[in-house]
C-alpha cells in the first residue's frame, strides 16, 4: 500500500509565489486604473446590442478598494498563514465575480482572467499550506 507524505513540498509553491505576484501586480494596476477613472465622466459602451452606462467616479472607487484588497491578500499569502489563504481566496472570488460580470463587454479578457483566477484559487486552497513549510 502506498502512503503519501503530508510534509512533501510540491512545485505548487512556485505557483503560489506567482499567484502572490499576480495579486500584487493586479492590485497596483487596479489602483492606477481607479485613480484614472475618477477623472473621467460617464461613458456608454455598446456591446452586441446592449448599452452599458458606467459611472466612472463610482467605478474608480471600486477599483481602488479592490486594488488595496489585492495587495493585502498578496502580502498575507506570502506569509503562508491561514488568514492569507482565506483572505486571498475571498479576494480571488471577488475578482472572478468582477470578471464574470464584464464578459459581455470584454469576453476574451474576462475569460482569461477567470482561467488565471481559477488556477490561483486551486493553488491557494489545495497547496497553500506548503508556503509555511
Amino acid at each position: 500500500m502506498a502512503t503519501t507524505n503530508n510534509n512533501e513540498i510540491t512545485g505548487w509553491v512556485g505557483w503560489l509565489g506567482f499567484a502572490s505576484f499576480m495579486l500584487l501586480f493586479a492590485g497596483f494596476f487596479n489602483i492606477i486604473e481607479g485613480v484614472a477613472d475618477r477623472a473621467r465622466q460617464a461613458v456608454f459602451i455598446h456591446s452586441s446590442g446592449d448599452v452599458w452606462v458606467l459611472n466612472y467616479n463610482k467605478w474608480g472607487w471600486i477599483n481602488i478598494i479592490i486594488g488595496v484588497l489585492l495587495i493585502i491578500a498578496a502580502l498575507s499569502l506570502l506569509k503562508g498563514g491561514i488568514f492569507g489563504r482565506v483572505f486571498g481566496s475571498l479576494v480571488v472570488v471577488l475578482s472572478m465575480l468582477a470578471a464574470a460580470s464584464s464578459i459581455p463587454v470584454y469576453p476574451i479578457w474576462s475569460i482569461l482572467i477567470l482561467i488565471v483566477d481559477s488556477l490561483i484559487m486551486y493553488a491557494i486552497v489545495v497547496h497553500g499550506n506548503e508556503v509555511k513549510r
